[in-house]
């Protein structure tokens, strides 16, 4: 796969550097990207430089995840993620830093991957789960293009150890 870069107003999406680690460290370490994301794997630098390294290797085709930055500084505001690419379809998760949050980077960031993932890679359906328990997941959907499709009953474990219900939510190429 090419190198990818996704410029929207306010925002660049990159592929992940090995000197974004500093800045992914603590941004892993906030208690609200914590909970509503897988336990742990990075506790330190090192495991930081391994973090981005998997995210960085598109290689296999089957995900694509990009650093959103902002344009003017280039300070890392979030992640955004295409996995589980297969036969047309696609899931998508983000997370903002604290600073970032409020400011519509992650309602953008995803309709910008998703646009993206519609085009380059001939998506048809793009997914988006989320905690119910989050209900900022779910205006990030909404304002990204996102129907809400049902709920699923203790569907996934978060950070914090507990299984939660989740929103499904889905967007199709053929959505307006």
């Amino acid at each position: 796969m090419e190198t990818i870069e996704i410029a929207v107003p306010g925002l660049v999406l990159r592929p992940w550097r090995p000197d974004d680690a500093a800045a992914v460290l603590p941004a892993l370490r906030e208690p609200a990207i914590a909970r509503w994301n897988p336990a742990p794997t990075v506790v330190d630098l090192a495991s930081a430089e391994t973090w981005l390294a998997r995210r960085a290797d598109l290689s296999g085709g089957e995900h694509v995840s990009l650093a959103v930055t902002d344009p003017a500084g280039g300070e890392l505001l979030g992640s955004v993620s295409l996995h589980s690419i297969h036969d047309g379809g696609a899931s998508i998760g983000y997370w903002t830093v604290e600073p970032a949050r409020g400011r519509g980077v992650a309602s953008r960031a995803v309709a910008a991957l998703t646009g993206w993932g519609f085009l380059q890679l001939g998506l048809h359906r793009v997914e988006l789960c989320h905690a119910v328990a989050n209900p900022g997941s779910c205006r990030v959907a909404e304002r990204a293009g996102y129907r809400l499709e049902g709920t699923l009953r203790d569907s996934h474990r978060y950070g914090d150890g507990r299984r939660y219900d989740e929103h499904v939510h889905g967007r199709l190429t053929t959505d307006s």
